[in-house]
């Protein structure tokens, strides 16, 4: 049971959480103590048919460079010349050494099919949402992005996925530089429909 305080807390926290990008990390490395936390709370996180299909692969250290080395090259390997950008090339090198960690983010489909793969995305999804608020918690900086490698099927075997599984993307972890801005949002009141009878 909560107290009053300890669910103003609660809220608090859901409100005050935003994603901080690798280009507002300090730099400074997170203790894997404490990437162990968020992940484990990320464990907890909804499931239908307890499948439990999130699976996370971190990146920290000369890891890092690893996946930068990665993505840039299937970057260029699969992009056409004619589409293929400088920028975004040196981007995928340069953005994963700007973080402490990365967590790949993966969906792992359970061979029976029973549960419906949206649902199994959308429990990854809230074990992402669990990383978001742990880290607002411990003050770091997260960020969940899904560009670079994340929806090329061939990418998928460098991160443990087989043919029937996901990769859905990236969560970027470092200490913030700054704090970060007030959120806003509109009234909750404008995307509800209440029914009564």
């Amino acid at each position: 049971m909560f107290t009053p305080e300890q669910t103003a807390l609660v809220n608090q926290l859901i409100r005050q959480r935003r994603s901080v990008y690798p280009a507002q990390f300090t730099g400074e490395v997170i203790p894997d103590a404490l990437i162990e936390q968020l992940l484990e709370n990320a464990n907890w996180a909804p499931t239908h048919g307890k499948t439990e299909p999130w699976r996370f692969v971190v990146f920290a250290g000369a890891g890092l460079q690893k996946l930068a080395e990665f993505q840039a090259t299937m970057y260029q390997k699969l992009t056409p010349p004619e589409a293929f950008k400088q920028e975004k090339y040196d981007k995928l090198l340069s953005n994963p050494l700007k973080c402490s960690h990365i967590i790949a983010l993966g969906m792992k489909r359970q061979e029976s099919g029973k549960i419906p793969e949206i649902e199994e995305v959308e429990a990854v999804a809230c074990a992402v949402q669990n990383l978001y608020l742990s880290a607002t918690a411990h003050n770091l900086g997260g960020y969940w992005g899904t560009g670079g490698v994340t929806y090329m099927p061939e990418a998928k075997s460098f991160f443990g996925l087989g043919d029937a599984d996901s990769l859905l993307g990236f969560f970027y972890v470092g200490y913030p530089a700054q704090p970060s801005p007030e959120g806003q949002r509109k009234p909750v009141s404008e995307k509800t429909t209440w029914v009564r009878g």
